[in-house]
């Protein structure tokens, strides 16, 4: 058993620890210990830091395909036919061309090598006659139009609509044609309607692009897996989007793609821009926060850079792919909480923000995608395929890109828009009471020089894309 006094042994050594430990510290008893100082926190500089460059270029398939294939230089262009003493001709040939393969002529345009010889058999569609091979072909060769047995405007009146918006069933039942029939005048026009974009669609100048993704919901039908039935009620759950980049000045719709929101997709759709600008044309990008813009914008758009040595006995620094001189790109970067818009980030990776809002303050902008939003807006009321809530969903990608090859000729060469319009120098009366016209409708095309009228649906569809670019072009 343990005495009493070795617990109060215990704590006369316990008391005396504590005042020795006291001493030593240099404390007191009943006086509190001073405060220690706090140290100023270090506060982090908002200012962007400047891009460093990548030791690497951006790999780009489409640019590694491109390197590895040259395109056949096209023949020698013939001398135009002189003039004869006929009658002068009344019908314009200026935009046809032989399309015969042991002809001399083939494919060049403006020869004076064409003559228009009637409507066989009290057709519909004029014959032209080729002198240069003594040939006779009808105007529609080449065209939706050439071997169908429908009226040429119903075909037209079939695509208007499918390009207002309307679904392809829906145009079927309003002009009492079957659903197959439609579709398949769709994939036609749609052939022709991208020869035409990228044949018309080049060597743009712009001064800024905004780039957007639109989301879109697919049915996934599989032949002899999903009946249409058990594909309706089963959507897809990954969504397909739609990439545009888009003029905000003149409002050209200058590329639209199909595909998953990839680094190889942005890529595609910033190689696809490339090639339609002007060689040399250097200018300010916006588009979203996603990352797979930055690479590939740097990929297209950059060059090598050798930094100097910091010491004169160190190393040679690795060199940097870095933008181009005056190469502008900002992001606008979207906060959202529980779904819903809260706030809106700007972020500056290529250039200065002075730099940057200098460009737009020329047209009294600042930084936005507001412009490529309203696109997305046109997008879901004209495609039947991309609208929200609707039963219009095609069964794949094709599909969908056949539908958006419609829109964007619409939207550049037909579609006049009320911001791009043109004070006429002259106001033009009008019938009867009414006031006077004071604006001229402008398309997209127009704004940005490529034509200098605006088109018709059927001019459009009935236009031969010539097989090379010509010296003279529309």
């Amino acid at each position: 058993m343990v005495p009493h006094h070795f617990f109060y042994q215990l704590a006369l050594f316990v008391l005396v620890w504590f005042f020795v430990m006291l001493h030593v510290t240099g404390s007191k008893p009943g006086l509190t210990t001073p405060p220690v100082p706090a140290q100023p926190k270090r506060k982090r500089s908002s200012e962007p830091k400047p891009f460093v460059g990548f030791t690497h270029k951006p790999p780009c398939a489409l640019c590694e395909q491109a390197t590895g294939e040259s395109a056949p230089a096209p023949p020698r262009r013939p001398d135009p036919m002189p003039p004869t003493n006929r009658r002068p001709r009344g019908v314009d040939t200026s935009m046809h061309f032989c399309p015969h393969t042991d002809c001399d002529y083939r494919g060049w345009l403006e020869l004076n090598n064409l003559r228009a010889n009637g409507h066989p058999s009290g057709g519909p569609w004029r014959q032209l006659q080729y002198l240069g091979c003594h040939g006779y072909f009808l105007e529609t060769h080449g065209t939706i139009f050439h071997g169908k047995q429908a009226a040429g405007e119903l075909i037209r009146r079939v695509l208007a609509c499918l390009a207002e918006g309307l679904g392809i069933r829906a145009t079927a039942r309003v002009f009492e044609v079957d659903p197959n029939t439609v579709l398949h005048w769709l994939v036609e026009a749609a052939e022709q309607l991208q020869a035409f974009s990228a044949y018309l669609l080049c060597d743009v100048h712009v001064r800024q692009l905004q780039l957007d993704e639109l989301y879109a919901v697919l049915r996934g039908v599989t032949t002899g897996e999903l009946s249409d039935e058990q594909a309706i009620q089963r959507l897809e759950r990954s969504r397909h989007w739609v990439w545009t980049a888009i003029d905000p000045e003149s409002k050209l719709l200058l590329a639209i793609e199909v595909g998953p929101r990839t680094l190889e997709m942005a890529q595609r759709v910033v190689h696809h821009v490339v090639g339609v600008l002007a060689p040399g044309c250097v200018l300010a990008w916006l588009s979203d926060g996603f990352k797979g813009y930055l690479p590939a914008i740097l990929g297209h758009c950059g060059f090598w850079v050798h930094p100097e040595r910091r010491q004169d006995q160190a190393p040679w620094p690795k060199p940097r792919w870095m933008p181009l001189p005056g190469l502008l790109y900002a992001q606008v970067i979207k906060q959202y909480r529980r779904k819903r818009l809260v706030g809106v980030k700007h972020h500056v990776v290529f250039g200065t923000l002075g730099t940057l809002a200098q460009v737009l303050a020329g047209c009294g902008w600042k930084i936005n995608t507001a412009f490529a939003e309203r696109l997305n807006l046109d997008i879901r009321q004209r495609v039947a395929a991309v609208g929200r809530r609707v039963n219009t969903l095609c069964k794949g990608e094709d599909g969908l890109q056949h539908q958006l090859a419609l829109f964007h000729v619409y939207h550049n060469f037909v579609l006049a828009h009320a911001s791009v319009r043109q004070p006429l120098r002259v106001p033009e009366a009008t019938n009867g009471s009414g006031s006077a016209k004071l604006w001229q409708p402008c398309t997209p095309a127009m704004a940005a020089g490529l034509t200098d009228h605006v088109w018709t649906l059927k001019e459009v569809l009935i236009f031969r894309v010539p097989p090379w670019p010509q010296a003279h072009a529309v």
